[in-house]
């Protein structure tokens, strides 16, 4: 990664004409985003389709405040304009399910910041697995997926759900490729986006990646005060938010860079009361330090997502500042990082009010109205 260039715009706008604790907190953002997100880009930029291939580069509109140089696309699926409207569609459709009814948008609705407002999601026949429904939203900027990060990529990700009894329904990923083979109109698509009418697990995945990653959030009103010079963007209060995100209440130590996520794993004591806890990152793992650790999200859109944390447990922003605030839950394997931050009540609401600031534009879409027959 060449470094964040929203963030190294923000040190340039601020220079000079920013209160101190502005120009500090900049200067924070933008080292730790130098660091740590840094080996989860090293899948590759893409590459452009070959020349005569029939296929259209897909050029993604970055909102304000978000980094071209952090697109993790892989170089085997440049996005091309053909995959991203065959995506679209794939991701729509309720027939790519064992009983028709559920399509990826069931659980990722556009109306919902591409979450399904549920505390735990439910699949066929209404049955209902065991964590919340992570947003769509900035998956472009990751590898890992899922809130274990059991996913490689995001094109594993695609597919995963499909040949889940709980999901999709499907008993494997042939009965899915048969189903959308039964469909003439899904062939010529596929043509027209690969190169051929072949239709296999790993190009419905290409192509439904393809469209998430299209799926953007920025231009927030914090990006336009701290990438867009704007001094008005942020209220007072949430300015004082953002003094407490970068200070007092810890946030950066996970919540940090441009997307505001580490794309690691902590154990912040979440579920770890019930009698049969979530084991979250250990399951693929398969080691004791990681028991109850699960994938730091993005706060992009955050007001929008919840309920919060990977049980939905907590149903507002206030709820997860206080949990923060206690400490989290103590347990065996809980984050050192996590500790008490003995906030004060105004402290709160101002973290609360600059966390709200981070809903922004970018990943509003229509859902087609007619599929393939």
């Amino acid at each position: 990664m060449t470094g964040n260039n929203a963030q190294k715009g923000f040190l340039h706008a601020i220079k000079g004409s920013r209160p101190r604790w502005v120009f500090i907190a900049g200067v924070l953002l933008l080292f730790v985003t130098s660091g740590m997100i840094q080996a989860d880009l090293s899948t590759g930029s893409g590459q452009a389709p070959s020349p005569g291939s029939g296929q259209t580069p897909y050029q993604l509109a970055l909102p304000l405040g978000l980094e071209k140089d952090s697109l993790v696309i892989p170089e085997d699926n440049p996005l091309t304009k053909e995959k991203v409207e065959l995506g679209k569609l794939l991701f729509f459709d309720k027939r790519l399910s064992a009983n028709d009814t559920i399509a990826c948008s069931s659980c990722h609705m556009p109306s919902m910041a591409f979450t399904d407002g549920q505390p735990v999601s439910a699949g066929i026949h209404g049955q209902k697995g065991g964590r919340s429904a992570p947003t769509a939203i900035n998956r472009a900027f990751s590898s890992a997926q899922f809130w274990d990060g059991r996913a490689a990529t995001l094109e594993e990700q695609s597919v995963g759900p499909f040949a889940n009894p709980i999901e999709h329904g499907f008993k494997d990923h042939d009965e899915l490729v048969a189903k959308v083979k039964s469909i003439a109109g899904y062939g010529p698509l596929f043509e027209r986006a690969f190169g051929s009418p072949a239709i296999t697990t790993d190009l419905i995945g290409k192509a439904i990646a393809s469209f998430q990653r299209t799926l953007l959030s920025g231009n927030s009103a914090y990006d336009r005060f701290a990438v867009g010079n704007e001094e008005q963007a942020l209220s007072a209060n949430a300015q004082n938010g953002l003094r407490v995100f970068l200070g007092k209440g810890q946030c950066l130590r996970c919540h940090f860079g441009f997307n505001f996520a580490d794309e690691q794993y902590h154990n912040l004591g979440v579920g770890s009361n019930k009698k049969e806890s979530d084991v979250g990152r250990q399951a693929v793992t398969k080691k004791d330090e990681d028991t109850g650790a699960f994938k730091t999200p993005t706060l992009r859109e955050v007001a929008k997502t919840a309920p919060f944390m990977h049980d939905g447990s907590l149903t507002t922003l206030r709820e997860v500042v206080d949990f923060y605030d206690q400490g989290g839950l103590p347990n065996a394997h809980l984050d050192p990082a996590i500790k008490p931050l003995n906030l004060t009540e105004q402290e709160k609401k101002d973290l609360v009010e600059f966390m709200e600031s981070l809903n922004g534009e970018g990943w509003n879409v229509t859902p087609p109205t007619q599929f393939p027959k």
